[in-house]
């Protein structure tokens, strides 16, 4: 064996970690990159991307969701596919399936630190080390990163960042309104449920009565759902929040339309009058707090990315965090004119994480208005459009979502709340 190769086959038993495999890689990932797979001890599945040309940092991924079913090794695999730009700008990547499906935001951000350990042990501690958090895994990296102190960085997109005890209220007004219009239906499977969508409201069909025109209009003018992401938002309504209360909070409803005053229907007196009110069980409320809502109080550098047409988690989330981040030094936000939430440009996180890599290394804090001016740089290698609109601001969550009486206060859960709730023990969602 020469000593090139020698060398070589010493750095490959250095990295590879002890209890994973390698295998192949997703074609979107350089062909060069080295990928292993395995299983953390709580049963998360795991995917690790290591670039020939590594950087010696690395990004810790956060996927989004939450998934209902039993974890697999293509969740992982297929976020990679997904990010594959964070390996192609020279980070080594690593993702997490969670250990079991079903909601537990608190449970996920232990899942995510868990890989990121299992890597610092097999690899070496990396140079720096950025989570990454997409959809309800910006919730999940929001919440990581005020518990854990393993990160040097966040990158937060297309964020669920308003946390569980408010930001699905507007799910839940959707769920109350669309069985005020169409009756109540207990699903047992996503045909089931669009099926009476269909019947309904005449969604995605070419031709429908008046009642269904009137009934879907109705339904949208009160909700402020796009008409693209209804059936996806009552999937949530129905399957996600049946884990939550049945499975996750044993039979306690977190949630609550009372005091909420609906408008924008034919008839919003008439709708305010007969729909049906349900109030939250107090302690239902706080272990779902305790478990997802954001204090607030963390410190190293956080950049987001948010699409202004975002169908699925609303640009006002934004607001939402902003507002719980009290107007701290270590927040920059970014928005897009997009109208995505699973994926946006390559070129506009290529940018984002330059941008965020050079903030943490520098101490100098990025604009918006850097952040896109340096886009075309990063669209030059990948040819997927820049879109930051440098000059957007989101109004207020209130302004898109109705307030709970009390409700308009940030951030939803404070420190010391949160601290009183620890002390007391036995609080939250189990993993």
């Amino acid at each position: 064996m020469t000593p090139a190769v020698l060398a070589v086959a010493l750095a490959a038993s250095i990295l590879a970690p002890v209890d994973a495999t390698t295998s192949p890689c997703p074609a979107e990932l350089p062909a060069t990159t080295t990928c292993y797979e395995g299983q953390d001890a709580n049963g998360a599945f795991y995917t690790i991307a290591v670039p020939q040309a590594w950087n010696r940092s690395l990004v810790v991924h956060a996927h989004g969701g939450p998934d209902l079913g039993a974890p697999t090794p293509e969740r992982s695999r297929d976020d990679l596919a997904r990010w594959n730009v964070m390996v192609r700008e020279g980070y080594a990547w690593i993702g997490s399936s969670y250990r079991r499906g079903g909601y537990g935001t608190r449970m996920a951000a232990e899942d995510t630190e868990n890989v990121r350990k299992l890597f610092t042990q097999r690899f070496g501690r990396p140079r720096k080390t950025i989570l990454h958090g997409q959809s309800w895994g910006g919730n999940v990296a929001a919440k990581a990163v005020e518990i854990y102190r393993g990160y040097d960085a966040a990158l937060l997109t297309s964020g669920v960042l308003a946390g569980g005890s408010r930001g699905y209220d507007y799910r839940v007004d959707l769920k109350a309104v669309y069985e005020y219009y169409c009756g109540k239906h207990d699903p047992q499977t996503s045909a089931e449920l669009r099926k009476k969508l269909q019947e309904c409201t005449g969604y995605q069909t070419p031709v429908r009565t008046e009642v269904q025109q009137r009934n879907l209009d109705d339904i949208l003018g009160v909700t402020k759902v796009p008409e693209s992401a209804l059936a996806s938002h009552l999937n949530f309504a129905t399957f996600t929040f049946r884990d939550i209360v049945h499975t996750r909070l044993g039979d306690r409803n977190p949630f609550s339309n009372k005091g909420v005053r609906y408008s924008g229907s034919h008839d919003d007196l008439k709708l305010n009058a007969t729909i049906a009110r349900f109030d939250a069980d107090p302690k239902a409320r706080r272990d779902l707090s305790y478990d997802s809502d954001i204090t607030g109080t963390a410190r190293i550098p956080i950049l987001t990315v948010h699409a202004i047409g975002d169908p699925t988690a609303f640009v006002e989330h934004e607001a939402a965090y902003r507002a719980s981040m009290r107007g701290r030094d270590n927040l920059v936000q970014t928005f897009t004119t997009e109208a995505e939430h699973s994926a946006l440009s390559d070129a506009e996180y290529a940018s984002a994480i330059r941008a965020l890599a050079q903030w943490e290394r520098t101490g100098r804090k990025p604009t918006p208005r850097g952040i896109a001016a340096a886009c075309p740089a990063a669209d030059a290698k990948y040819g997927t459009g820049c879109f930051f609109d440098p000059a957007y601001s989101p109004g207020s969550y209130a302004s898109r979502v109705n307030p709970r009486p009390g409700g308009l206060h940030w951030p939803a859960l404070t420190a010391a709340q949160q601290r009183k709730w620890e002390r007391q023990g036995d609080v939250g969602i189990a993993p």
